[in-house]
């Protein structure tokens, strides 16, 4: 502290006058905090400087947790193991680790191979959860293709076991999809992943009346929402045969018990009629007007017996279905996060966006603001740099907060009032 407003702060009064012995005090008081001032002007620089100093030490033992739970996952006890892969499953999707990921691609690799085959249950599902991020994380280069390619074979076998369980079956799904969405180079490799996850919600595989059984509906909609997802990347040869016939196995789905495989299938056969448009093909079959009357009926269904917000959110999905089929008109969302913003203008993006949210669940905006793999899918271009000064200008004051929730809510209540009027049901 410089000299002059310590002797203001101390007054004139504050040390005895005249006596060498103060004056040599005095002046080792001054030498003393000059020192002190030199070497941190203020305390918010000095706390600055304990945060930067922090960080590195906070990353270590981070990464020592982590090394932890790699090396629990071969451990002789299934809880252990369970444990160390929500540990895992709760990291990859909450940060970005692909540079610590990438030196210990091949042990983690192996541990969740065996996870995979040795392991019931529970454990092979978090095991392909964890798979899945693992993906995401390394990318489309060449180490996820080695990956992909070495555990496609174990991924296909569990899926298609009708004895494994089903939540690890439903987990190996959206595994299969989304590591052949991202690391995938062989169309061999897209194909074969399109006919096995195919045969997963297929009427013959729904049973009687090409209904889901409620107890099978989470593994056919994870199975049909990779097959959609693979579908917005396939070539134009194999769309053609889609479009050709096997989007008519679709239609049996809209009959099912389970409202999110209901959903599901009118969004996937959205997506096959934008893929139609985007290749000029006509869809003009003699089921095409059967397909128009279920979708009605769906878009205006009131049946008591199913619950009622179930009925709400289905009526609202399949108007927006029935009014893009009929007039191609797509209702756009937009998704924020952080500084940016990106646009859902079409029913590929939109089954993109709701697959990848699937997976990393509350982490999406985090890896959407730095995932560079998910950027480029996105077209976000590289991972925004913002210093101090412009996160601090982007944060919104307290008053500001309580006047935007104040309109959102007004908004809010005009729009349910609206839709609790039974001729909004009525198109």
């Amino acid at each position: 502290m410089p000299r002059s407003r310590r002797a203001a702060r101390r007054g004139p009064g504050s040390a005895r006058a005249g006596s060498p012995a103060s004056e040599e005090e005095a002046g080792s008081e001054v030498l003393s905090h000059c020192s002190s001032a030199s070497e941190g002007t203020s305390p918010g620089e000095e706390a600055a400087g304990s945060e930067v100093a922090a960080e590195p030490c906070q990353e270590e033992e981070a990464e020592d947790r982590l090394k932890e739970h790699m090396d629990n996952l071969l451990d002789k006890s299934a809880k252990m193991r369970q444990a160390a892969l929500q540990s895992l499953r709760v990291a990859f999707s909450s940060k970005t680790l692909s540079e610590f990921l990438l030196e210990r691609r091949l042990t983690l690799t192996d541990s969740l191979e065996k996870c995979l085959k040795k392991g019931k249950g529970e454990e092979q599902a978090l095991a392909g959860t964890v798979l899945t991020l693992l993906c995401l994380q390394m990318g489309s280069g060449p180490e996820g293709e080695e990956m992909f390619h070495s555990l496609k074979p174990l991924l296909i076998s569990i899926l298609t076991d009708g004895m494994a369980s089903p939540s690890a079956r439903q987990s190996c799904a959206m595994a299969l999809g989304v590591c052949c969405y991202i690391a995938a180079a062989d169309l061999e490799d897209l194909v074969s992943c399109l006919s096995c996850l195919e045969t997963v919600f297929s009427p013959s595989s729904t049973g009687e009346g090409g209904s889901a059984p409620a107890q099978h509906g989470p593994l056919h909609c994870s199975a049909l929402q990779s097959w959609s997802l693979l579908l917005t990347i396939c070539p134009p040869s194999h769309i053609k045969s889609v479009l050709d016939n096997r989007w008519l196995k679709l239609l049996p789905l809209l009959s099912s018990s389970s409202v999110t495989l209901r959903i599901l299938a009118g969004e996937t056969i959205a997506l096959v009629f934008e893929l139609a448009q985007d290749m000029e093909e006509d869809l003009c079959h003699q089921d095409t007007e059967f397909l128009r009357a279920q979708l009605k009926v769906l878009a205006t269904e009131s049946n008591k017996y199913r619950a009622k917000t179930d009925r709400r959110k289905q009526r609202s999905i399949f108007r927006d279905i029935l009014r893009f089929i009929e007039s191609g008109e797509y209702q756009e969302e937009t998704i924020r996060f952080g500084l940016e913003c990106m646009y859902l203008d079409s029913w590929a993006r939109q089954r993109t966006y709701q697959v990848f949210k699937e997976v990393l669940g509350s982490g999406i905006c985090h890896h959407l603001q730095n995932n560079e793999l998910l950027r480029e899918i996105f077209g976000l271009g590289p991972p925004l740099v913002l210093d101090a000064a412009a996160l601090k200008a982007s944060k919104v004051s307290r008053f500001e907060k309580h006047l935007y929730n104040s309109a959102a809510f007004k908004a809010r209540t005009k729009a349910r009032s609206r839709v609790r009027d039974k001729r909004a049901d009525v198109l």
